[in-house]
């Protein structure tokens, strides 16, 4: 069977994974709480045994990826995902029918997000990687704009059925967003090439020494790359400040402003306008960022991450202390298209200094810093939150996430210096 080229694939990928993560976490809070019945210190639990679990095996899957197949750990990935996307949304079902309620729906919730841990470990470093090689590191910049772009108008599309298949029932969601990611693996089986990725022989394919080598060549790499150790921090400082964010901005709507004791919207309502509303500005911020922002020069990239880093923690801060509800939506609008900005030049950036026999690896190293940060970040913003107050706690998680800000300014500086030719004084006698 004749497969597609490769940038269509990815961006029908995304597409399709963009379209079914709006559906099932546009009200993947209401099926936790009201569905589900979770308490605020399990819905933490629930992150934390995700984000560990990614933690344990974002460099193993790594080089998988890098050793064996990408296009494989790619497809492994997207099914894992379906199936524990599924064991979700049937969570109610499976402890009634299956263990006669013997299975706790928060022991259910866990086993099906450790589930998810392990698929999301597949894809991380390698559809980056597989992009990468299909269709160059020049062309991946443009390419992961333009699949920003896809995605905002598919996430717009979920966010509908997310709403509609909620006032249904909450689990369905779930159940649909699996049955997408195991139908996407379908496709991939079919119609994903891999063409210019290296493997090893086939003597040596399933070689636990040449997965090791693969690994220590990573981190051979990687240490031996200031850039790439910056990296790497500032993965750690992201997923420190993300994670506090990510799960306490919509507690902060609720909680702080009085919209929905003023409106007749009910709150899967105004959550999904609020979602549509931001994919709609993040699909124009990629278009105009495809137009005018160029990615042949790693300079010019990271000048423009130092920007649009600035602007996102300014945009976090606005949020957190905004005094009226308009503009603590204008605020979250905005840190949206930043963040439709700052994704593709990070990915961008760090593929630039990466060897691409050990791309993979050195990329799950950087998902696993990620995973580290938002595992002491996320109950250190939320501690913060109980203590003192959301805003408080919302500020910090801008805070936390300064030195990537710095280590930006100083590659740049540090550019500046290498490309900068130095002056050789003549004597003229």
């Amino acid at each position: 069977m004749k497969k597609m080229h490769a940038s269509t694939i990815y961006l029908t990928m995304g597409a399709l994974k963009a379209f079914a993560n709006a559906t099932m976490f546009t009200t993947y809070a209401l099926y936790y709480v009201s569905g589900l019945g979770l308490s605020p210190f399990q819905l933490v639990l629930v992150g934390t045994f995700l984000e560990l679990t990614i933690l344990l095996l974002e460099i193993p899957t790594g080089v998988v990826a890098d050793t064996y197949s990408r296009r494989l750990s790619l497809i492994i990935g997207v099914f894992i995902l379906g199936f524990a996307y599924m064991i979700e949304g049937s969570v109610p079902f499976i402890s009634e029918m299956v263990f006669h309620g013997a299975l706790s729906l928060f022991v259910g919730v866990v086993i099906a997000e450790v589930i998810r841990g392990v698929g999301e470990t597949f894809l991380s470093g390698a559809s980056q990687a597989w992009l990468a090689d299909e269709v160059g590191v020049d062309k991946m910049g443009e390419v992961l704009l333009k699949e920003s772009q896809v995605n905002q108008v598919a996430g717009i599309m979920g966010v509908v059925a997310s709403v509609g298949l909620s006032t249904l029932a909450l689990h369905l969601p779930f159940l649909m967003g699996g049955i997408m990611y195991v139908s996407l693996g379908v496709l991939l089986v079919l119609f994903m090439p891999e063409q210019n990725f290296s493997r090893a022989s086939l003597t040596e394919n399933f070689s636990v020494r040449e997965t090791l080598t693969t690994f220590k060549s990573g981190l051979t790499v990687v240490r031996g790359t200031p850039i790439l150790v910056g990296f790497l921090v500032m993965s750690l400082f992201i997923g420190s400040g993300s994670e506090g964010f990510d799960r306490l901005w919509e507690a902060h709507l609720i909680t702080s402003f009085t919209f929905l004791e003023i409106s007749n919207l009910s709150a899967p309502v105004w959550f999904g306008i609020i979602s549509i509303v931001a994919n709609i500005c993040c699909f124009f911020t990629a278009w105009i960022a495809r137009k005018t922002l160029t990615f042949d020069q790693e300079s010019k990239v990271a000048k423009y991450m130092a920007i649009f880093t600035g602007l996102r923690l300014l945009c976090i801060i606005s949020f957190s202390l905004a005094g009226s509800f308009e503009f603590a939506l204008v605020s979250f609008i905005l840190l949206s298209m930043t963040g439709t900005i700052t994704g593709p030049l990070y990915d961008t950036w760090i593929n630039q200094n990466i060897n691409g026999k050990v791309r993979a690896t050195v990329l799950s190293m950087s998902s696993q810093m990620n995973a580290l940060g938002q595992t002491i970040g996320g109950p250190i913003v939320g501690a913060a939150s109980s203590r003192y107050s959301l805003r408080f706690g919302l500020s910090l998680a801008a805070f936390i996430q300064l030195p990537i800000l710095i280590i930006y300014l100083h590659a740049i500086r540090k550019k500046k210096q290498i490309e900068t030719p130095t002056e050789i004084s003549v004597d003229p006698s």
